[in-house]
């Protein structure tokens, strides 16, 4: 059950409106190669940037007709062309090329793709040298450093969760991917937070840290950009509590069972939390919170 957070006089607002993610470019041509068993699924698709030399799209064995006919029309795959030619993108400028794709997995989450995995073979055209060109795409998330003040102290709320690709149970914003095409930020992380911790927010007391950064970078953060496409929007809570919530929250066990989230709560004070994990999105949090204070960004908390 959802823990209702008492704030006394929050004076918070949002201080950006948060941009659905840019509209994918549609292709100005899509031309199907259908092929037989006996040898890969292809497709041909050509880009605005170089329309003259199509790009080949082929699917690794193992890979499903409709896995792959799944991952060409995803959100995931469209957004990443769309992204190769944006203003800072890898083609925008003539010097590189892109010449083939190969879909080497896919992941479905229910009825939608989670997880793409492909191989793009980018030229540059002065050397004719490849750069390197693995795509783990999982597509745009969320974060949320929460912070709760409680009798002149202010805590961070992290979550515990195992995480299998580093083998480590580690501790963590409470975070998620979105579930759709729609762009909802926002909504996604007061919904994450309530699920992995049971704490109630409302869109109104959310302030986006990532919006004040420039607006060439997107407004989002990117941890991983040699091998992951996810770029994160960082939201900051503030508000104040009976000290009788902290200790509710210390332990609290949490997170959808059923789709393997085993999740436990911890609260840290905010002066310890940058040496409390390696947590890449926390490190993050406190770098863009941090500053925006100094700057004198965020309102002032309410007395």
């Amino acid at each position: 059950m959802a823990i209702a957070i008492r704030s006394i006089s929050l004076a918070l607002k949002r201080f950006s409106q948060v941009q659905p993610p840019n509209p994918v470019r549609k292709n100005k041509a899509f031309f199907c190669k259908m092929s037989n068993e006996s040898t890969p699924l292809t497709h041909s698709i050509t880009l605005p940037s170089q329309p003259s030399q199509p790009v080949h799209v082929v699917a690794s064995p193992g890979v499903s007709h409709s896995d792959f006919w799944s991952a060409i029309g995803s959100s995931l795959f469209k957004q990443w062309l769309h992204n190769l030619e944006t203003e800072t993108g890898i083609l925008t400028d003539g010097t590189m090329t892109l010449r083939q794709v190969l879909i080497q997995g896919v992941d479905m989450f229910g009825r939608r793709i989670g997880f793409l995995k492909f191989k793009a073979d980018i030229i540059d055209k002065g050397t004719g040298n490849k750069i390197p060109g693995i795509v783990f795409a999982r597509g745009p998330a969320v974060a949320v450093l929460i912070l709760l003040e409680s009798e002149g102290e202010t805590y961070a709320v992290l979550t515990e969760q195992a995480r299998v690709p580093v083998g480590r149970i580690i501790l963590e914003l409470p975070a998620g991917m979105l579930d759709d095409d729609k762009g909802d930020f926002v909504g996604t992380a007061v919904r994450e937070v309530e699920e992995e911790t049971g704490i109630k927010l409302s869109l109104e007391d959310m302030i986006d840290l990532t919006a004040f950064l420039d607006s060439s970078t997107g407004r989002r953060v990117i941890p991983s950009p040699g091998g992951c496409d996810e770029e994160l929007s960082i939201f900051l809570y503030r508000g104040r509590v009976d000290k009788e919530i902290i200790t509710q929250l210390q332990g609290k066990q949490t997170g959808l069972i059923k789709h393997g989230e085993l999740i436990k709560v911890h609260v840290v004070p905010y002066k310890k939390l940058w040496r409390t994990t390696a947590d890449s999105k926390v490190l993050m949090a406190i770098a863009l919170l941090e500053m925006a204070m100094k700057e004198g960004l965020l309102p002032p908390f309410a007395t």
